[in-house]
């Protein structure tokens, strides 16, 4: 393949994944990227700041969908309600990525610093979520609580999702752990 074919960034994605599913997180590097791709390394850091990131490249755009869900949600709507609607567009995101999405999990579970930056995106997703809160005049602290619960939820419902491909599709299963955390919550 040229070194100016198209969708760079794509061909780097699906490549790191394959090494990294075929050889592992550390004994695969972005030089090995790269080549796979047909690209140079320099090519590679122009898309991603380090090997790590090229799996998390779609955490940009879960936000913005999740914050641009909780914003939308109707006026008159509690926070947590609120926060669901942007858990299920999150949801229908990551569903819509499938066997891709699963194998980026099991990537991720399987190495230290990649369980350390995923909780980093989530930790950043959450503050973004209370912020749009915020916005709709929740005040502290329930909107970091409406915030950080709901994230939670996702989190767990993801990784639910993520270890049963014969399930359920994700927002599903996050709307049934948000019943759960209702039950939970009203006990």
């Amino acid at each position: 393949m040229g070194r100016w074919a198209p969708d760079a960034r794509g061909r780097l994605m699906q490549a790191a994944m394959e090494l990294y599913v075929e050889h592992g997180y550390d004994r695969t590097t972005t030089a090995d990227i790269a080549e796979r791709a047909g690209l140079t390394e320099r090519t590679y850091f122009r898309h991603f700041a380090d090997k790590r990131e090229v799996l998390f490249d779609s955490t940009g755009e879960l936000e913005a969908l999740v914050v641009a869900a909780v914003v939308a949600a109707p006026a008159d709507e509690a926070p947590l309600p609120a926060v669901a609607a942007g858990l299920h567009a999150g949801g229908l995101l990551l569903d819509s990525f499938g066997a891709d999405a699963r194998r980026r999990a099991a990537v991720v579970t399987s190495h230290p610093e990649l369980r350390e930056r995923e909780l980093q995106k989530m930790a950043a997703l959450a503050r973004a979520v209370a912020g749009a809160l915020g916005e709709r005049g929740v005040a502290e602290p329930a909107a970091t609580l409406a915030a950080e619960t709901g994230v939670t939820v996702f989190r767990l419902a993801f990784d639910r999702w993520a270890g049963d491909p014969a399930g359920p599709d994700l927002p599903r299963v996050i709307t049934e752990l948000l019943a759960q955390l209702r039950a939970v919550a009203t006990d």
